[in-house]
């Protein structure tokens, strides 16, 4: 039992400062050596690069604040009502597939349901599968058109630009007037084109996007990370970029695209892996413009497996360099705002802080070790807030965006933060080298999502096929990992405080990265997660906040 002696010794011992809280305050507020610290070579090659990688982060960290408050700012900027046409215009709807044997069936189930006139519309299976997805998508099209569905199975021998091949050769036949395209792995509603169309009785209007949500973010931990960054950017960034009037893009799936848009702004090119980007911006460049519709969303399937997940961030992070490569220059030279610019040079090279993360990951250590010495008042007033600016825009950005969507459960997202964090780390290794690969011209093929057909909490994947590889890149994001654990060791050893939140969010990233790409598949039924969506059936219905 404590007596009163126990707590006087405690209180004693704090006053004497013999706690490490208390000598690592002494330590930073010590003034005997100050003036005797005198940089050498080292510290300039260590600070000069940490400075400049701060900056960059910080300058992209600001973007998602700028974003934020356009957001707010615009939310009033929504298309209005609009009528029903006279007569519903041709549509044909384009399923373009690759190996998609499990989900390809729900997919053409769903659109089989849509309540748009049959004579209006045509559907095109877009097969370019090398497995047995081709029998199981033309017995599944042969069984629809004999109920009267105007359905069409088209089989490529070759991978010919792959989906932006698949897409163009498509039209070749096709007879709508609009086109509506959906991946293997939505499940669009039944009146997706009902909602959709009206819109385009604004002859300028070339493309309109809707939301995606999740069938399956309820899953694991990782999918419902994964809801919260795409959440982030159907909810906050293309919001803010339509209501303020800059570019946004097409994402590829969702969406109705006039086809006289299509040709007029070249058609569907591939030298990039991101050819729905690549197309939406060469199509505002010839003036048309994009309508946004976050009331409508599409449900779809999340990556369950960490290295799909991983391959489709990269595959997306490499194709918007090669599109900001391609494109920019065009945008720049364009008589366009100046706002418009700013925003489409900050949207396609936001992935450069891949390769920046890398780079401060590897000398983040020495540079604190620098910097402590040279005094704690720089580390407050420079160092500080360009951690804040990279940071903490992290966290508003997605906080922002789940209270929009979830304004009675978005608090949830709390406990999501360090995930959400933690993958971001996670990820630099693989996609700072798909950025390199963009930067540098090295072509490899598109890598497709596997999908599962995993819905809500159920299912398994771990025997089914299309598992992706994990490589040599998860033991390099271990490896990292254990360095960062070193240096908190080596923090906490010299009551260097400061900087053990920073190394240990870098430890959980990489760790958590590299240790599930590599034992996934043998624990996947330990899983975290509770759907949000079984607190709160569906969004706010505008996207708007709900405050």
């Amino acid at each position: 039992m404590i007596g009163l002696a126990d707590i006087a010794i405690v209180l004693g011992a704090f006053a004497a400062g013999t706690n490490p809280f208390t000598n690592y305050w002494h330590k930073l507020t010590d003034r005997t050596f100050v003036g005797l610290y005198q940089p050498n070579a080292f510290d300039f090659a260590i600070m000069v690069p940490y400075f400049l990688v701060l900056v960059v982060l910080a300058a992209y960290g600001m973007h998602r604040y700028v974003l934020v408050y356009n957001f707010f700012k615009y939310r009033h900027h929504v298309p209005g009502p609009v009528q029903d046409p006279a007569e519903w215009p041709k549509v044909t709807i384009q399923l373009p597939i690759f190996n998609e044997r499990y989900v390809i069936e729900r997919l053409v189930e769903c659109v089989a349901q849509f309540d748009y006139p049959h004579d209006r519309m045509e559907i095109q299976v877009l097969d370019d599968s090398t497995d047995e997805t081709i029998e199981v998508a033309r017995a599944c099209v042969d069984r629809y058109r004999q109920l009267g569905l105007p359905i069409s199975y088209h089989h490529r021998d070759n991978r010919e630009g792959f989906k932006a091949g698949a897409l163009q050769e498509g039209l070749k036949s096709a007879s709508g007037e609009f086109v509506a395209i959906f991946d293997a792995d939505f499940l669009p509603p039944a009146d997706f084109l009902r909602r959709t169309l009206p819109y385009f009785s604004d002859a300028g209007l070339a493309m309109v996007q809707t939301r995606w949500s999740y069938v399956n973010r309820g899953y694991s931990a990782l999918t419902e990370v994964e809801a919260i960054l795409l959440d982030g950017h159907f909810v906050i960034e293309h919001n803010a970029r339509y209501r303020r009037g800059s570019f946004f893009n097409f994402n590829g799936t969702a969406g109705v695209w006039r086809r006289t848009a299509i040709e007029d702004a070249g058609g569907w090119e591939h030298d990039t892996l991101t050819e729905d980007t690549d197309l939406s911006y060469r199509a505002q460049l010839r003036g048309w413009h994009f309508l946004y519709l976050p009331e409508v969303d599409c449900p779809s399937e999340l990556p369950v497996e960490m290295n799909a997940f991983k391959a489709q961030q990269a595959r997306w992070a490499k194709g918007l360099m090669q599109t900001a490569k391609k494109i920019l220059p065009r945008v720049m030279r364009a008589r366009v705002p100046g706002h418009v610019k700013a925003e489409a040079f900050f949207h396609l090279t936001a992935n450069i802080s891949y390769p920046l993360m890398i780079v401060l990951s590897i000398i983040l250590l020495p540079a604190m070790i620098v910097r402590f010495y040279q005094g704690w008042f720089q580390v407050l007033v420079i160092d500080l807030p360009l951690f804040l600016a990279s940071t903490c825009s992290i966290s508003s950005f997605y906080l922002a965006s789940e209270r929009a969507l979830y304004p009675k459960t978005w608090k949830r997202t709390f406990l999501y933060l360090p995930f959400v964090m933690a993958v971001g780390i996670g990820l630099s290794v693989r996609n700072a080298l798909a950025v390199l690969e963009a930067i540098f011209g090295i072509k490899t093929e598109f890598a497709r999502t596997p999908k599962y057909r995993i819905e809500g909490q159920r299912g398994a994947w771990a025997k089914k096929s299309y598992r992706k590889r994990a490589g040599w890149m998860p033991y390099a994001e271990v490896a990292l990992g254990l360095y960062f654990a070193l240096a908190v060791a080596y923090a906490l050893q010299n009551e260097n405080y400061a900087t053990i939140p920073f190394l240990l969010l870098f430890v959980w990233g990489y760790l958590y990265t590299g240790l599930m790409s590599i034992g996934q598949a043998y624990f996947e039924r330990f899983r975290f997660g509770a759907s949000m969506e079984a607190a709160e059936a569906r969004p706010a219905a505008t996207g708007a906040p709900g405050f």
